[in-house]
């Protein structure tokens, strides 16, 4: 599954340097698929096809959110998400809305950085 922010975020920022899909954003801050991937094109659902670097709507405004789609849980990078190992007030949870696989978040992992 994907790690989510709850709104417990003193949004001290720890969190965001050490993802590494660059999947973690600043309250407000629009995302990009290709920030911190290969990404160019996207198909969204839909199947309407986006820039990678066209900005998208920021999923929370007040305090530092995760792409659920560009979250891989660190998988294939380290041994644990690392947004939750430095988060010092434990906001960085598992997101009971997008359950995978452990094979299904290294498929991702390919996918963000082919």
């Amino acid at each position: 599954m994907a790690i989510m922010i709850t709104d417990e975020c003193i949004n001290c920022g720890a969190c965001e340097p050490e993802c590494p899909n660059t999947a973690i954003y600043e309250g407000g801050a629009a995302w990009r698929w290709s920030d911190g991937t290969t990404l160019k094109e996207v198909t969204v659902d839909g199947g309407q096809t986006v820039s990678g670097v066209a900005p998208q709507t920021p999923v929370s405004d007040e305090y530092y959110y995760i792409v659920s789609d560009k979250c891989t849980e660190c998988v294939g990078f380290h041994e644990e998400p690392q947004c939750a190992a430095v988060c010092p007030v434990d906001c960085c949870v598992d997101d009971p809305d997008y359950r995978e696989s452990q094979e299904k978040l290294t498929a991702k992992k390919e996918w963000l950085h082919a």
